[in-house]
């Protein structure tokens, strides 16, 4: 694929599940648009996550638009595999002009009331742009006094794969979430000792909490009076931690004050060996091919936003990244709604006529 010069009504940043999302919804309305991928195969972040991993929800909760996720022999909840599996289907069902791979370097004004962006394999005008870039290229990691010291191993939950890898091995896991509780479940059993340490107390969810409860939450179907996800609690209860809580060998411990050279420090001066920390802390958006645009970021990383749009620069729309741009966006079910309506301003942005659903038959 040569890229130079090509011009599209819309152009998708991001082929994981929102850019697909969007894909969807764009060509259900007609539009003239492609979706440019940096990863050179389908299936997003979750041909990288751990291979113990699973979803919180049935199959059935956790489909893109249009068309449902298969069920898993054997499983109710499916691993991250299937969803790629799933996704790489999605794609070829719906004939989505992907191009891959191709990296977008920046996004500038063309001067023209459209926007160029400009890639590693040349150049794309467009009308309006959907950046669906996600962040889990973007991995946090806080600044902790001694990190540089510490001659264990360091990594971010994003590089960690099978428990296996930690045989033996003393594994500090740091984050309160559901990638911190699950992790370091995941460890027991084949590391020699494993502590979780968290900010403040972990609180696990009601057992009766998965994912579509969740997103039912997020999304408001809950009427006013309902439970709030804050109020509820952090972790989803998944089989793995339920079964260490039950077992009592996963207790949380407090943030700890510095890493030395052989492990942790606490703050009553007790000292923790540790052979490897895995930082499950979280991601920033991976916003950095917008910066030419000057959209004004914010807290974490954050572009203001109307809805989907950016609020500097209403050409642009940001989709997929948390409830910032649309209330459970970041995940398979919820990405479909904010998709929709961010593809219904598009279209009256550009003021295209109706047109035929363009699907393959």
């Amino acid at each position: 694929m040569n890229g130079a010069g090509r011009a599209v009504q819309v152009l998708v940043i991001g082929g994981g599940q929102a850019g697909l999302a969007a894909g969807y919804h764009l060509r259900r309305a007609g539009l003239d648009f492609a979706i440019l991928d940096t990863a050179p195969t389908p299936g997003g972040a979750w041909q990288h996550y751990w291979e113990s991993l699973r979803l919180f929800s049935p199959a059935a909760y956790a489909s893109l638009p249009g068309r449902p996720m298969p069920h898993q022999n054997g499983h109710d909840h499916p691993d991250a595999a299937h969803v790629v599996d799933y996704l790489t289907a999605y794609e070829k069902r719906y004939e989505l002009p992907v191009h891959r791979p191709v990296r977008v370097r920046a996004v500038e004004d063309a001067g023209d009331g459209g926007l160029l962006a400009r890639t590693d394999d040349g150049t794309w005008h467009t009308r309006a742009l959907i950046s669906a870039t996600g962040s889990w290229s973007r991995p946090f990691v806080p600044a902790v006094p001694g990190r540089e010291l510490f001659t264990g191993r360091h990594l971010h939950a994003r590089d960690y794969r099978r428990a296996e890898d930690f045989t033996g091995q003393r594994v500090v896991v740091v984050g309160g979430g559901n990638s911190g509780a699950q992790i370091a479940a995941d460890l027991l059993g084949s590391a020699a000792a494993v502590r979780w340490v968290t900010r403040r107390p972990a609180r696990l969810l009601p057992d009766e909490i998965d994912g579509r409860a969740l997103f039912e939450i997020a999304t408001g179907r809950v009427r006013d009076g309902g439970p709030r996800i804050a109020d509820l609690g952090d972790i989803v209860a998944v089989e793995p931690v339920r079964r260490a809580r039950a077992a009592a060998l996963l207790p949380d411990h407090r943030m700890f004050t510095a890493l030395t050279p052989t492990g942790l420090l606490h703050p009553d001066g007790t000292a923790w060996p540790a052979d490897a920390v895995i930082w499950c802390t979280g991601f920033r958006p991976a916003l950095h091919h917008l910066t030419p645009l000057g959209l004004r970021t914010g807290e974490r990383g954050r572009i203001a936003t109307d809805g989907t749009r950016a609020v500097a620069d209403p050409r642009v729309h940001l989709l997929g990244y948390g409830d910032w741009t649309g209330p459970a966006s970041a995940t398979l079910i919820g990405v479909g709604r904010t998709a929709r309506t961010a593809v219904t301003q598009i279209g009256e942005a550009l003021n295209a006529p109706p047109a035929p659903n363009r699907f393959p038959t």
